[in-house]
Formats: structure tokens, sequence, C-alpha cells
């Protein structure tokens, strides 16, 4: 039987939708840069020739991603459509789910609703 072959945009959405962590820059001291923080990056490139197939992958992950999924598709959507993000930091401001962050060689624990919060308070 025939498979469709999937896009790197769907392999990179769904290794989002899986993860517990959020991170965008490199972790540790060796800076090492996570499995998600690739797919957000491909993602990220993929805007300005795909945006369409970004913008369904990152609506599907606001739906069914992890928190942390969630929360990488509401950072990307700033980017697609930043009156939608906001609306959706609002809807994911009352979620519970938690994840784990990184800054640099800091690692913490975050709820989505601790996230989402300070991402509308930054606005």
């Amino acid at each position: 039987m025939w498979r469709r072959k999937r896009s790197q945009i769907e392999r990179d959405a769904e290794q989002l939708a899986g993860t517990d962590t959020v991170a965008f820059a490199g972790v540790g001291f060796a800076a090492r840069i996570l499995p998600e923080t690739e797919a957000y990056r491909r993602l990220e490139a993929a805007l300005p020739e795909h945006p369409d197939e970004v913008r369904a992958r990152v609506d599907w992950l606001l739906e069914h991603g992890s928190p942390a999924g969630r929360a990488y598709a509401a950072t990307l959507l700033e980017e697609i459509d930043p009156v939608a993000a906001r609306t959706a930091w609002r809807r994911l401001a009352d979620s519970d789910g938690e994840f784990v962050t990184f800054a640099g060689c800091i690692m913490g624990h975050r709820t989505l609703r601790e996230y989402a919060t300070e991402q509308l308070a930054a606005e």
C-alpha cells in the first residue's frame, strides 16, 4: 500500500506536539541544541516559503500539542498573526499543563498558565 510521505513541516510539528521541554536556544554548559529547538527553528524558517502549511500545523499544535508544544505554537503564531497569537495566549492562560524550560544552563518547571500569563504581560 502506498503511503504519503510526510513533509518536514509535518514531522517538526509532530516533534513539538509530544515534547515536554521549551528551549529556544542551546541548553547546558555545552549549549546543546535540543531536537525540539531544531524543529521549532525549521518551522520558523519555513514560514516565508510555506506560510499556509506552517499556519495549519501551528493551528493543529494549539489544539493537539502537549503544553510545551502549545507554547511553541503560540510563540510561532506571533510571527504569523499577532492578533491570533494574543487570543491563543489568553486561551492558554487557562491551562494547567506543566513543562520544563531552559534558559541557557538554568532549567525550570512552568505551567502553561504561568508561561502564557507572562507572554501576555510582556506585550
